[in-house]
């Protein structure tokens, strides 16, 4: 009896095996066993795992394969649970040295940033498995090494509810958006105020990966795709790696992932407007995960599954896109390792000397050049609601394919010519502590030193609604028209002081496309802009109005010319007319006794870095 098991076991293992591998070599994922099913696999996709069970199966993973898998912990989040990366190498190396010695790129897989869109995770412990486990997808280890995040936003992921996603089509229960000081993560890499934020920073500089792969799912309209994506191929970002993003992994992975099965297409992130329309798209701001990798040289891909699918499908469209963009890494692995050091090279080239000729993209916008996009959408009625008042969309699920113009033709609507080097004054903690977290590198003052700078002189225009938690300057959230962005600063050369400890910051350096973002007071996520310098707007010395009222006549009895502008203000702006105080301050503003340095930049722009004393 005991015989006739041990050769029924045999036969069935022998059938498993010839089954698999019969499939691999089709390259069909084999039937896996119910030990190796994942949390999602084994509900049937009705569920997502918590954040201990995933990490469950990953430590089951590392069991099994303990020389290709490493969870590798780089810090905690706002309630003390421990962020890791899973670091998949076929050789056993883990050292990121060592990794980018060798040429083989790093592929970094973020999950979870908005932890109520948890397909990447359940799509990434099946890749890992059949990386390393099942072996069906162990081609995509040939060159690349994979990090993969399981979750990010590990506290928003454990804030479980049935509710947290109104506009998905499951799991049953999911995360939520932001994490525990309610900050979207996704909004926070250039002003980094998170803890989450910042220990990104430097795990992203331990590793600094060849691709960097942000998986999401969308909002908005209802269409055939379950499968859409997003990349950054504009005049900001290193032309190399733009036109291989544009020209050579979008048609791929396009082509890849439809032969899967799934239907893939451009985001469509247009929310309640008509698609039919048109897409105008945008370029990433750094404030998001993929915008970041534009001033840090390194290609990325938002992936937005459709949130409106059901979840295996969601699961198994992220999963095949993500072995596509894994396939072609792998293909052109010494092509894009080759280009991300070039472009670090170029920007360091660049950074040795100040060429005012020289200009780089802060903001841009599409042109009005459009290129045929044949939409695969759902015809839809639109009715007049008697709850809302306004029209309501109702989307049939009638198949509707139409040619539509798509603008991704962009053109750079706000340039800098970056100096040699950036001068910030000590006092300024904060703003340099941001810039140490961004691994840009500083040298210190080792004296005062006074000089005349190039700056700006900048009037502030504040966001009118509350936004990250704070009040930010002319900035809004994702497709922002910047086609009609008016600068708010002018520039100016002042002579400025800066005490010893003074942080300067040299262009030539890697990271010198950040600090740029980072301290260009009109860039989108800069400092002035987020309001770490808001204190240099406020008025700190006034005039009384009896004190006011005798200086305006004398003045007025002293200098014609200014009668004449005040006079031209009263009978031309009526609002400033019906103001009294505002038409004393006119000649408070005039007078030796206002601030001269109200509006003034601290910052100093240095076209050399000759007579500074520095370390």
């Amino acid at each position: 009896m005991r015989n006739r098991k041990a050769l029924l076991a045999a036969f069935v293992l022998t059938n498993v095996l010839l089954i698999s591998s019969r499939a691999t070599a089709q390259g069909k994922t084999p039937p896996v066993s119910a030990d190796w099913r994942t949390p999602t696999e084994i509900c049937e996709y009705r569920c997502t795992p918590r954040y201990d069970e995933a990490m469950a199966y990953v430590r089951r993973v590392v069991a099994a394969a303990p020389k290709q898998v490493k969870i590798e912990p780089w810090g905690e989040t706002g309630e003390g649970r421990e962020l890791v990366g899973v670091i998949v190498s076929k050789n056993g190396v883990f050292d990121p040295a060592a990794i980018h010695k060798a040429d083989r790129p790093v592929v970094y897989i973020q999950n979870g940033i908005h932890p109520g869109e948890i397909e990447g995770k359940d799509a990434s412990l099946a890749l890992l498995r059949d990386m390393v486990v099942t072996k069906t997808q162990a081609k995509l280890l040939d060159k690349a090494v994979v990090i993969i995040v399981p979750v990010y936003n590990i506290d928003g992921h454990e804030r479980v509810s049935r509710y947290n996603r109104i506009n998905q089509n499951g799991p049953e229960e999911m995360g939520w958006r932001t994490q525990s000081n309610n900050l979207n993560l996704n909004r926070d890499y250039m002003k980094a105020d998170s803890v989450e934020a910042r220990q990104f920073l430097a795990y992203f500089a331990k590793w600094l990966p060849d691709f960097f792969i942000d998986d999401h799912v969308t909002d908005g309209a209802d269409y055939q795709y379950d499968v859409t994506y997003s990349i950054d191929f504009g005049p900001d970002m290193d032309p190399a790696l733009a036109a291989w993003q544009r020209d050579e992994l979008r048609p791929y992975i396009e082509k890849s992932v439809n032969d899967s099965g799934h239907l893939i297409g451009l985001y469509v992130g247009v929310g309640e407007a008509n698609p039919l329309k048109g897409l105008r798209m945008s370029q990433d701001a750094p404030r998001y995960s993929t915008g970041y990798m534009i001033p840090q040289n390194r290609p990325g891909l938002l992936v937005e599954m459709h949130m409106l699918k059901d979840y295996k499908m969601r699961v198994g469209g992220n999963y095949e896109l993500l072995r596509a963009i894994l396939e072609k890494v792998n293909t052109d692995a010494d092509k894009l390792v080759k280009m991300n050091r070039a472009a670090d090279a170029a920007t360091i080239a660049a950074g040795k000397t100040y060429d005012p000729a020289r200009k780089m993209a802060l903001r841009t916008a599409p042109s009005d050049h459009a290129t045929p996009f044949h939409y695969l959408g759902y015809k839809r009625r639109q009715v007049l609601s008697e709850v809302s008042g306004a029209v309501w969309n109702q989307y049939t699920h009638e198949l509707e394919y139409t040619d539509i113009p798509v603008y991704n033709d962009f053109q750079p609507t706000f340039t800098v010519a970056p100096p040699r080097a950036y001068i910030v004054p000590a006092q300024w903690t904060r703003v340099i502590e941001v810039l140490a977290a961004h691994g840009v590198q500083m040298k210190k003052t080792t004296a005062a030193w006074e000089s005349e700078v190039e700056t700006y002189r900048c009037t502030p225009h504040w966001h009118n609604v509350l936004f990250e938690g704070r009040h930010p300057m002319s900035i809004g959230d994702y497709n922002v028209d910047e086609s009609h962005y008016q600068p708010m600063c002018d520039a100016t050369k002042e002579k400025l002081f800066y005490p010893a400890g003074s942080a300067v910051v040299p262009m030539d350096q890697r990271a010198a496309k950040v600090a740029v973002h980072w301290l260009e007071p009109d860039a989108p996520d800069s400092a002035v802009q987020w309001g770490f310098f808001d204190a240099i707007f406020e008025q700190k010395e006034f005039g009384e109005p009896y004190v006011l009222e005798k200086l305006a006549r004398e003045m007025l009895a002293k200098d014609p010319a200014l009668k004449a502008e005040f006079e031209k203000k009263v009978n031309s702006d009526k609002e400033f007319a019906g103001n009294a105080y505002a038409r004393l301050s006119f000649f408070f503003d005039h007078s030796p006794y206002r601030d001269n340095r109200l509006g003034l930049y601290p910052v100093g722009r240095l076209a050399t870095l000759e007579g500074v004393p520095l370390q």
